[in-house]
C-alpha cells in the first residue's frame, strides 16, 4: 500500500540505441540497490522535466542526452513518486558511472527486457506496452 501524503515527481530517461535501451543497476547508495532500471531521479524544485532528464543522466552515467518526447506517466513501484517517462537521444560522452548510484550499466535489446530479473514491475509494464505499440514515441 502506498504511503499516505503527496508523492514526489521524478523523471525516467529512456535512452535508445538501435533496438537497445540503456539500463543501470542501482547502486548501494540509493533505494532498491541491485534493481535494473533506466536512469531516473527526482525533479529539483523549479526544474523542468527536460532539465531533470539531462541532469540525472549526466549525474548517473556521464552522458549528455536530449529529451525528445514524454512517453508515459505512472506511479513508482513504491508509490512514493509520480514518474514522467521521457525518450532521450544520446548527444555525446562516454559512460562514466557514479558508483554511489550506479553499480553497473548495460544496453539491453527491447525484445529481451522480460528476461532481466531484478526489474521493477512498473518498468516491465512500460517496456511491454512500448514494445507492443501501446506507448509510442
Amino acid at each position: 500500500m502506498p504511503p499516505p501524503g503527496p508523492t514526489r515527481e521524478a523523471v525516467v530517461a529512456v535512452i535508445i540505441r538501435g533496438r537497445d535501451v540503456l539500463l543501470i543497476r542501482r547502486g548501494a547508495g540509493v533505494p532498491d540497490p541491485g534493481y535494473w532500471a533506466p536512469p531516473s531521479g527526482t525533479i529539483e524544485p523549479g526544474e523542468s522535466q527536460e532539465a531533470a532528464v539531462i541532469r540525472e543522466v549526466r549525474e548517473e552515467v556521464g552522458l549528455t542526452v536530449r529529451p525528445v518526447v514524454k512517453l508515459w506517466e505512472s506511479a513508482s513501484s513504491s508509490g512514493r513518486h509520480t514518474l514522467y517517462w521521457w525518450r532521450a537521444d544520446y548527444v555525446e560522452g562516454t559512460l562514466a558511472l557514479n558508483r554511489r548510484e550506479v553499480a553497473d550499466v548495460r544496453w539491453v535489446d527491447l525484445a529481451e527486457i522480460d528476461a532481466v530479473e531484478q526489474l521493477f514491475p512498473v518498468d516491465r509494464a512500460f517496456f511491454r506496452a512500448w514494445r507492443e505499440g501501446t506507448i509510442r514515441g
